[in-house]
């Protein structure tokens, strides 16, 4: 378990920070943890906040840790397990950590400016970004078992995205889809710019370069629009 999380560390420091806000919003709210009002005051996203107080812009960060009740939790925890290990291992714990954080950031920007009247919180949008970015390495490089790896990853992303529609066709959506999208799209671009530990992605640096100032150019254009 030691050796593991040596190899892993911020992957592990993801779930423990994760589990304990979790315990904590539990213990706080106990039985109505998984109210809007709790998941607000917990970090939750919450759009009409930052636009009326820009000071909780924090909230593009903070909805990634808080999660709707135990089944949340734990999907999204064993997901971050699996696939935090594999992107942990391409990019190291520190540019893991900022894939993931980026990510989040992104799918918390498109709720912010598409449903900004929607409390909503978990870490799907830094999971669907570390998706995106192993799909997008995998894809581009020339090493074959990342490259059969992304393709699985490409399948998932395309089976949740479905269940996405569906949710959301059903009239009363429990899913941010527009989260999951900015999720992929913040983390597929993240991907394009933050080199990589193992591999050499053979990404040329005007790439690079563009994928720098697209995720800028989003991200910040998503935020201002909204508040401004």
């Amino acid at each position: 378990m030691l050796k593991d999380f040596k190899k892993y560390p911020a992957t592990y420091v993801l779930l423990a920070l994760t589990l304990v806000v979790f315990l904590a919003l539990q213990l706080v709210y106990f039985g109505q943890a998984t109210s809007s009002l709790a998941i607000y005051h917990f970090g939750g996203m919450f759009g009409r906040a930052i636009q009326y107080d820009h000071s909780q812009i924090w909230r593009l960060i903070s909805p990634i840790f808080v999660h709707i009740g135990w089944e949340h939790l734990i999907f999204n925890g064993v997901t971050l397990y699996f696939v935090g290990r594999i992107a942990e291992d391409l990019w190291g714990a520190g540019k893991f950590l900022l894939l993931y954080l980026l990510a989040g950031l992104m799918g918390n920007a498109a709720t912010l400016f598409f449903t900004p009247t929607v409390v909503s919180a978990g870490a799907s949008t830094s999971l669907f970004g570390l998706f995106a970015a192993v799909v997008i390495v995998g894809y581009i490089g020339n090493n074959a078992v990342l490259k059969q790896v992304g393709r699985q990853f490409l399948i998932l992303i395309a089976l949740n995205l479905a269940f996405n529609l569906m949710d959301l066709l059903s009239g009363h959506p429990s899913i941010s889809i527009v989260g999951h999208l900015g999720g992929l799209l913040g983390g597929g671009l993240t991907a394009l710019f933050l080199p990589m530990k193992r591999y050499s992605s053979g990404i040329p640096v005007s790439l690079k370069i563009t994928a720098l100032v697209a995720y800028l150019d989003f991200a910040i254009g998503m935020v201002f629009l909204s508040i401004s």
